[in-house]
C-alpha cells in the first residue's frame, strides 16, 4: 500500500492512501508520526497538522498489519505573529478586523499569522504575498452583515496601456456571474498576490441568513452591490488553502478568478440546500487547479468551472486550463460537478476522478446556450471512477440553460437550427469512464447539443446505470419546454458521435435509448 505527500507547508500537510478506494477507506488507519499515534482516519486523503517547520516526519497508517508510509519534511518558517498580540479579542462581540489586518500587514516572507481559538468578528481581510494565515482548531472568522458599511470593489477599471491585467489596461476588480459588476468584499480577500497558504482547522462562516437584515433575503435583488463571495481570489498565484470549515457563504463560498497554480485541499464546504447561489467552489479563467479530499454540501452547485460571459473583454476571459478534481464528497446540491454555463472563454483540459455523489439534482453537468460565444468550447473534458447514489439524472449536457435575463429568449430557447456566428459555443469531446449511478430517479442521461453546433464526440465507457423503485419525478435540465421525468432513459439529440461502450441501465420504463439528430451511434 502506498503513502505520499499531496501538499505541505511549515506546519500542515495532507496525506494521500493509493487504496483504491473513494473518499473514505471503510474501516479506520491508525495515524502514526515519528512512532507517537495521532489518532485515526477514514480519508483517502487526510489533513495532519501539529508540526514545526524544518522538520522531518516519519509519517505511517496501520489497519489489520497492513502498514503505509512516507516522509513529510516541512517548510520554513520565519516569525510567527500571533493576532492576540495585535489586540484582537476573539470573543464574539469586538470587531477584530483591523487587528487581524494589522498582524498581516506587519507579517514578514515566510511568516505564520496565527489566529487561536475564539470566534473574531470581521468584515473584510485582505491577504500579503508570501506568509501564512492559520486559523487554529476552535477559531472562527464570523463574517459581519454590514451592508451600509462594507468596501466594495468597483467595476473594472482602465489604466495606462500595458499595465493591466496580461499586457491590457484593464484592472480587473468586481464581478458577477461572468460580467463586472460591484461587488461587496468577502470575508477573505486576495488580489493580486502570490504565495500564499491558509490553512488550519478553523472556520470561516459567512453568517448569511434569510433573515430580513442579511445576505440570502430579496437575494437576487442588488442593493448597493452585488452579494460578496467567502473567499475571493483575483490575478493570484500559487496559493493553497488546507484544511478549513467554510460555510454559510452570502453566495458563491470559493471563487479565485484570472488566477494560477491553485490547491484545495481538504475542505468542508457547507450551506443550507435551500441557500441561494452558494456553489462550493467555482474556478473562473484560472489554470493549474487542484481540488483534492474536499467535502461538499451547499445550495447551488458544488463545483463549477467558469470563463466568463461574452460581455466581458476577451483578456479578461481566457479559457479554464488544467483543472483536476479527485478524492472530493458532493451531497445535497445542484450539481456535483459542473462546466458552465458562464464559460464564455472554454474549458480545456479537465479531469474529475475518484469522487462520491449523493442526493444532487444532477450528477456530472455541462451547461451552455447561444450567446456565450465562439471561444467557448468545451475540449478535454475526462470524468472516470465516479460513484453516485439518488442523484436525479447523473448525466447532463444542456445547450439551451435558460439563465441570464435573455435566458428564455427566442434567440436562446429555438429548436431550429440558427446561424453558426460569433455568439455560437461548442461542445467538442466529453469523456465518461468507470462510472456507477445507482438509484437515480429522473433519466438516466439528457444530452443536448445545439441542432447548428452538435456535440462533437460523446463517449461513455464501462457506464452502469439504475433507477431508486420509488423514483420521483423532476425535470432533467433547466431549459424551456422540457418535462418532468420519471425512470427515462439515455436521451440524446444533436450529437455527432455517441459511443456507448460497455454501457448498461437497468429499471427505465420505456426505451433505453432515446436519440434524435444523432449521427453516428458506436456500441459494444
Amino acid at each position: 500500500m502506498q503513502l505520499s505527500v499531496a501538499w505541505k507547508c511549515a506546519r500542515a500537510a495532507v496525506i494521500e492512501l493509493h487504496s483504491g478506494d473513494i473518499f473514505k477507506t471503510g474501516e479506520p488507519w491508525k495515524l502514526y508520526i515519528n512512532d507517537v499515534e495521532r489518532g485515526e482516519t477514514d480519508r483517502v486523503v487526510t489533513y495532519v497538522d501539529g508540526l514545526e517547520p524544518s522538520t522531518v516526519y516519519r509519517v505511517r497508517l496501520e489497519r489489520a498489519g497492513v502498514v503505509a508510509s512516507t516522509v513529510i519534511v516541512t517548510e520554513e518558517e520565519s516569525f510567527t505573529l500571533n493576532v492576540r498580540d495585535f489586540g484582537a479579542a476573539g470573543d464574539g462581540e469586538r470587531d477584530d478586523t483591523v487587528s487581524i489586518q494589522a498582524a498581516i500587514m506587519s507579517c514578514p516572507a515566510r511568516g505564520r499569522v496565527l489566529v487561536p481559538a475564539g470566534t473574531y468578528k470581521i468584515t473584510s481581510l485582505f491577504l500579503k504575498s508570501e506568509i501564512s494565515l492559520e486559523l487554529a482548531e476552535g477559531a472562527r472568522l464570523a463574517a459581519r452583515y454590514d451592508r451600509e458599511n462594507l468596501a466594495y470593489l468597483p467595476e473594472n477599471l482602465e489604466g495606462e496601456p500595458g499595465a493591466g491585467h496580461a499586457g491590457t489596461n484593464l484592472l480587473p476588480l468586481g464581478t458577477w456571474e461572468g460580467e463586472s459588476r460591484k461587488m461587496f468584499c468577502g470575508a477573505l480577500m486576495g488580489m493580486l498576490v502570490h504565495d500564499v497558504v491558509v490553512y488550519g482547522r478553523g472556520i470561516i462562516d459567512g453568517q448569511a441568513s434569510y433573515d430580513e437584515d442579511n445576505w440570502w433575503y430579496e437575494a437576487k435583488k442588488i442593493r448597493i452591490a452585488c452579494r460578496p463571495r467567502l473567499f475571493f481570489l483575483s490575478e493570484c498565484e500559487r496559493v493553497s488553502l488546507a484544511g478549513v470549515t467554510v460555510r454559510n457563504s452570502p453566495s458563491w463560498n470559493i471563487h479565485p478568478v484570472l488566477s494560477s497554480h491553485l490547491g484545495f485541499w481538504c475542505l468542508n464546504i457547507e450551506g443550507p440546500k435551500v441557500s441561494p447561489n452558494t456553489d462550493g467552489l467555482d474556478p473562473e479563467s484560472c489554470c493549474s487547479v487542484t481540488i483534492k479530499g474536499c467535502h461538499f454540501s451547499v445550495g447551488d452547485d458544488c463545483i463549477a468551472v467558469k470563463s466568463g460571459k461574452l460581455s466581458m473583454p476577451r483578456a479578461l476571459r481566457p479559457p479554464c486550463r488544467d483543472l483536476t478534481i479527485e478524492q472530493c464528497y458532493m451531497h445535497d446540491g445542484h450539481g456535483s460537478v459542473v462546466l458552465g454555463s458562464e464559460a464564455a472563454g472554454g474549458i480545456c483540459g479537465f479531469t474529475a476522478r475518484d469522487c462520491l455523489f449523493e442526493r444532487t439534482d444532477r450528477g456530472l453537468r455541462v451547461k451552455t446556450r447561444r450567446g456565450r460565444g465562439k471561444d467557448s468550447v468545451f475540449v478535454g473534458i475526462i470524468f472516470e471512477n465516479i460513484r453516485m447514489t439518488d442523484v436525479l439524472t447523473p448525466f447532463v449536457v444542456n445547450s439551451f440553460y435558460f439563465c441570464d435575463p435573455d435566458g428564455k429568449s427566442d434567440y436562446v430557447q429555438c429548436r431550429e437550427a440558427l446561424p453558426v456566428d460569433d455568439r455560437t459555443p461548442k461542445v467538442a469531446s466529453l469523456n465518461f469512464s468507470d462510472i456507477v449511478a445507482h438509484r437515480c430517479h429522473a433519466a438516466a442521461a439528457y444530452i443536448t447539443g445545439l441542432p447548428e453546433s452538435k456535440v462533437d464526440r460523446l463517449e461513455l465507457h464501462n457506464v452502469h446505470i439504475d433507477f431508486a423503485e420509488d423514483a420521483q419525478a423532476a425535470k432533467p435540465a433547466m431549459a424551456c419546454g422540457v418535462e418532468e421525468m420519471r425512470k427515462a432513459g439515455f436521451n440524446a439529440e444533436h450529437v455527432s458521435t455517441l459511443v456507448l461502450d460497455h454501457v448498461t441501465i437497468e429499471g427505465q420504463e420505456g426505451d433505453e435509448l432515446v436519440l434524435s439528430d444523432v449521427d453516428e451511434v458506436v456500441r459494444s
